[in-house]
């Protein structure tokens, strides 16, 4: 048996946010500075920029992370790749290729905590029944997940919302049931939330990062003539059509 306080708050750190079995630990303060660099943290500490560390709690479960992301295992955990053999290899590192993520990704399971390694980034943690089940995410945005829930390469469905949009060719989707840990390059009191019902969403510029996979995604002109886009100021937008839920970053 293990006991620990990681879960206990303290004059630094505290849970911030759960989600299944998935806590959130942020640093309020770090204190554990030299004295030329502390006015640098105090500062850094007022402005939200602080360590977070995702930890989850598994009882005969398992959690999938992205590689690297383990810190701390404690209790009773058991790790496996997600790799079935060769052919699954070579797939899994194509699809990491055209994503930028790593292709290999590590299960935990058992009884237990996986603690992760600690990150200045924000995190979400987003249920995938919030996404109608499947949600495409930007790349670079995963950090971990509930075994429960699976994930694939998603091509761009036309050429011009690939290389006009700036979203790139591929983006990862995760789909099924249980909850997603996402680095957000924005705080969640900053993200925009659109939940589409038969409806349009028109961004300029690729600020959305994370959407439906319900959703058509497109890149078109503001106006139907280019001349009437270049007038505009506007030129292109990326168009989300469709029911579904887009994040949007608007000043990240």
């Amino acid at each position: 048996m293990i006991r620990t306080n990681v879960f206990n708050p303290s004059k630094t750190r505290k849970v911030v946010n759960q989600l299944g079995c998935f806590s959130v630990v942020e640093y309020e303060k770090d204190i554990s500075v030299s004295p030329s660099s502390a006015q640098v943290a105090y500062f850094m500490g007022e402005m939200g920029v602080r360590k977070r560390q995702v930890i989850a709690n598994l009882n005969n479960s398992g959690v999938i992370l992205q590689a690297g992301a383990m810190q701390i295992i404690s209790g009773n955990v058991q790790v496996a790749t997600n790799v079935q053999g060769a052919g699954d290899l070579f797939k899994k590192m194509i699809g990491g290729k055209v994503t930028g993520e790593s292709a290999i990704k590590p299960r935990y399971y058992g009884v237990g905590q996986v603690i992760l390694e600690p990150t200045y980034k924000y995190i979400l943690l987003e249920d995938l029944a919030n996404w109608n089940g499947a949600v495409t995410i930007e790349d670079g945005l995963f950090l971990a997940c509930a075994d429960t829930v699976q994930m694939k390469v998603t091509a761009r469905a036309n050429v011009s919302s690939a290389v006009l949009g700036g979203e790139g060719l591929f983006n990862n989707t995760l789909f099924g049931q249980g909850v997603a840990v996402l680095e957000s390059p924005v705080p969640q009191d900053e993200l925009l939330i659109f939940d589409l019902e038969n409806d349009t969403l028109k961004i300029d510029g690729n600020m959305a990062i994370a959407w439906s996979q319900s959703l058509s995604f497109t890149v078109e002109r503001t106006t139907q003539t280019l001349v009437g886009s270049a007038a505009s100021g506007e030129g292109l937008v990326n168009v989300y059509r469709g029911t579904g839920r887009v994040l949007v970053a608007p000043i990240g």
